[in-house]
């Protein structure tokens, strides 16, 4: 008698395994487009660049620090301008409901890649004229309180294609670590290295 139901609790089990299998999988496994690329671009989540006037501060530090953190990987240049670039990495940080106190000085020039043999992109300067929100201002930042990080292709023609990965942390975007950044990085090498064994004689 125990057998007949046994068997029907596997039965109920077995998609929830499954689904369960394939969760892992995505979330461990990356787009081949990593693989091959050989440039990023940074921008905050809407398409906001470190150029731009007005942008959030911890969005601002957060395309810093996955900047440096891109560097230190030295598995990508980081590309100046965006038709440039293979891939774009989108961020941004976790807000919380409220007026928030918009502090602290913006990051210093973006850094170059090797041979681009142009000036950086920098932020804007000291005295300008900013938008609501910028630094030194009070705005409303609402939002996930989680920090975010988007990679997208990126077309012939200027168009993004994805996310081709997408996860969400507390804290996952702060320097120096950058955790996001660490789990895709993580995932990359991992899947490199399946890569390498796969094509040995």
């Amino acid at each position: 008698m125990r057998l007949p139901w046994m068997m029907a609790g596997i039965l109920v089990l077995m998609p929830a395994l499954v689904i369960a299998q394939q969760k892992n999988k995505k979330h461990s496994d990356v787009s081949t487009a990593f693989l091959n690329a050989r440039s990023v671009y940074v921008e905050a989540i809407g398409g906001g660049d470190i150029t731009q006037p007005g942008l959030y501060p911890p969005d601002l530090q957060a395309i810093s620090d996955v900047d440096d953190g891109i560097q230190n990987w030295k598995r990508y240049a980081l590309a100046i301008r965006k038709d440039q670039a293979d891939l774009v990495f989108q961020v941004r940080k976790g807000r919380t409901a409220g007026l928030q106190g918009h502090t602290g000085i913006p990051p210093g020039q973006r850094p170059i890649p090797i041979g681009a043999g142009n000036p950086g992109r920098q932020p804007g300067q000291p005295g300008q004229a900013q938008e609501d929100g910028d630094v030194g201002g009070m705005g409303t930042e609402v939002g996930p309180s989680d920090d975010m990080l988007k990679v997208f292709l990126l077309t012939s023609d200027g168009k993004l294609v994805g996310p081709i990965w997408n996860r969400e942390l507390k804290d996952g975007l702060d320097g120096p670590g950058v955790p996001l950044l660490q789990l895709l990085r993580d995932a990359v090498e991992q899947a490199a290295a399946k890569q390498q064994a796969a094509q040995k004689p």
